[in-house]
């Protein structure tokens, strides 16, 4: 008997921070998994939803780099180009614009032959980023929100540590009891609901904390740091582009400078590629980045390419982003992240089981809150019973 005091005393508490820290994040928890919820067929919906126009393929080399940076920024002049997207076949160039404050992103969609402005698009209006803004800032400054989320993140998996804890059962027969629904046709609904929060729970917690682990993973940039030197990598975790081997460049005026040449280049060296992002250089001094696709829908597997602005010869890059087939296995495993965190490094199937978790997670706080209000009415209604019972006798 005295054996099992500390173990309940235990459970009491592991029961109270479940409690209190639920009550406290909880709306936090259900926004962030019903958006999460909704995210996961993004790219597949905005497919079958877009206005962006197709094109007609021509065997002519398409508008350069520079020309067609030149043409988009007619349409959004001293806006910061962040890059220029070439994906072949039917689908135009896209420029994309981007400015962090105050916040500017647009894409300029221009015809790959001609130069005509076939298209413009705000990535700030529309459902998914009203979607993706209410995931990653609660729909509030980014710089507040961002910090919510992200300790929100962290105390939901302490939530599904203590679950679990609290969700262990003492014998086989509770076990039962606890792994599935043992509903009759006069079970109350509170205790459907508790068998919801626990059963549910108890199931999707196994998945749930890996989608936890990789958002944490790309919250806290100290975390994602040390999860990757534990894990034996070696190189630098925060991306950076690499100076000019070459030195700084200078342009002649004539306009023959290199990165004209370097979609010629990069089909020629990767002509299996699914797209080429290029990034303009910051200054003289840096290289020109290039974001090359061996995949649809994934991103792990890019290849994070930088050539000189001087000649185009390749610059190696110091960061774990660089040529994917000369990554360890340390760095693999940390580009995987985004694709684990949406559920796409398994293809549909995992998408799919990425919104069920989602979903499945965002019903937690409400069957939980639904569990504790259901104690606090029963709690009330019985002492008011005693009240009246004590009124009576006296």
């Amino acid at each position: 008997m005295g054996k099992n005091k500390p173990t309940k005393k235990f459970r009491k508490y592991i029961r109270t921070v479940h409690l209190y820290l639920g009550l406290a994040t909880g709306l936090i928890v259900f926004i962030v998994s019903i958006t999460g919820c909704l995210w996961a067929f993004q790219e597949e919906i905005k497919a079958l939803t877009s206005n962006v126009p197709e094109v007609i393929p021509q065997n002519n080399p398409e508008i350069d780099p520079l020309e067609v940076k030149n043409i988009a920024q007619n349409v959004f002049p001293g806006k910061h180009v962040h890059g220029t997207l070439y994906q072949g076949g039917t689908s135009p160039i896209e420029v994309i614009f981007y400015e962090e404050k105050p916040e500017f992103y647009k894409s300029v969609f221009v015809h790959p032959w001609s130069g005509e402005i076939l298209h413009i698009e705000d990535h700030l209006s529309g459902f998914f980023h009203f979607v993706i803004d209410g995931h990653m800032h609660l729909w509030l400054p980014a710089e507040i929100g961002s910090d919510i989320v992200a300790w929100s993140t962290f105390i939901f998996f302490l939530m599904l540590v203590s679950g679990i804890i609290l969700w262990w059962p003492k014998n086989k027969k509770v076990r039962k009891q606890r792994t599935w629904f043992q509903w009759k046709q006069n079970t109350k609904w509170k205790r459907k609901n508790y068998d919801l929060h626990q059963i549910i729970g108890f199931y999707a917690s196994f998945i749930a904390v890996i989608f936890i682990f990789t958002g944490l993973i790309m919250t806290f940039e100290s975390f994602a740091g040390g999860f990757y030197k534990t894990i034996g990598g070696e190189k630098e975790v925060v991306f950076s582009v690499p100076e000019n081997p070459a030195g700084s460049f200078k342009s002649t005026g004539d306009g023959n400078e290199p990165i004209r040449q370097l979609m010629p280049l990069l089909k020629e060296k990767f002509p299996d590629a699914k797209d080429y992002e290029i990034h303009y250089p910051y200054d003289e001094k840096h290289s020109i980045y290039v974001e090359v696709s061996n995949s649809d829908g994934i991103y792990y597997d890019s290849d994070y390419r930088f050539y000189d602005q001087n000649d185009l010869a390749e610059v190696p890059s110091e960061t774990i982003y660089g040529v994917y087939e000369e990554a360890g296995v340390a760095e693999k495993i940390l580009r995987m992240n985004y694709d684990i965190h949406v559920g796409a490094i398994a293809g549909l199937p995992g998408k799919i089981l990425a919104f069920l978790i989602s979903l499945l997670c965002s019903s937690l706080p409400v069957t939980g809150f639904l569990v504790w209000y259901g104690k606090k009415v029963k709690a009330k209604t019985s002492k008011s019973k005693e009240s009246r019972v004590l009124a009576t006798s006296n």
